[in-house]
């Protein structure tokens, strides 16, 4: 299991009009990149209303889905095009647990704190009618990670496992949001939660309609 590559932000680019420029656009760094509580060195964040802080430092994305939508849209999906800052290779992460700490490199660590979930500005990336839906159909959503640890990482670094939290949620499960015996079993276990996932497991456990696809609409 390791980095494929390091991707910071290239330039800002025009969004949709609702949200104007956007830092979607990363490119892979040739040089170890320092990485801090909030993310990469000479990374952005726009929309900082929905995206950044510390459990969105960093978002992983697998090489092995990536090939999967090539396969499946007919085009590459080069590394930073989902706006990824790590493409990885080996580690499955949609089956990653949700509080399962990695190690990358020597030095940095990482928490696994909630799938990516698509919005307007990935659409316009896109550009291909329908994509927020057919992204969460696939359930491929990838990772944010928060950072315990700071430090470096490069191209190449390898990705250990250290722990996995005492549950069965993983990120797919999260992402897809309907199994309540999964998510009351992750409520039991009083794992470090988003306020958000939190309050998400809660009305899947109770069986409740909502969740993160609840939100969903087909652009």
């Amino acid at each position: 299991m390791r980095v494929l590559t390091v991707n910071v932000v290239e330039e800002l680019i025009p969004g949709p009009k609702e949200t104007g420029f956007t830092a979607i656009d990363k490119r892979p760094q040739s040089r170890r990149v320092p990485v801090g509580e909030l993310g990469l060195e000479g990374d952005r964040v726009c929309d900082i209303d929905s995206h950044g802080g510390p459990d969105q430092a960093l978002y992983a994305y697998a090489e092995e889905d990536a090939l999967w939508w090539s396969e499946q849209l007919g085009r590459e999906i080069p590394t930073g095009l989902f706006g990824e800052n790590l493409r990885t290779e080996g580690l499955d992460i949609n089956n990653a647990l949700i509080g399962e700490v990695w190690r990358i490199g020597d030095e940095v660590e990482v928490m696994v704190r909630a799938p990516r979930v698509p919005c307007i500005t990935f659409q316009h990336r896109m550009q291909l009618k329908g994509w927020v839906k057919r992204f969460h159909q696939a359930g491929r959503a990838g990772a944010y990670l928060k950072v315990l640890r700071t430090g470096t990482i490069g191209a190449g670094d390898g990705i250990t496992v250290l722990s996995r939290p005492d549950h069965e949620v993983t990120v797919a499960v999260m992402f897809a949001a309907q199994d309540s015996a999964k998510m009351q079993g992750m409520l039991d276990s009083d794992a470090d939660l988003v306020d958000e996932l939190r309050e998400i497991a809660r009305r899947v456990a109770a069986r409740q309609t909502a969740g993160l696809g609840a939100e969903y609409r087909e652009l």
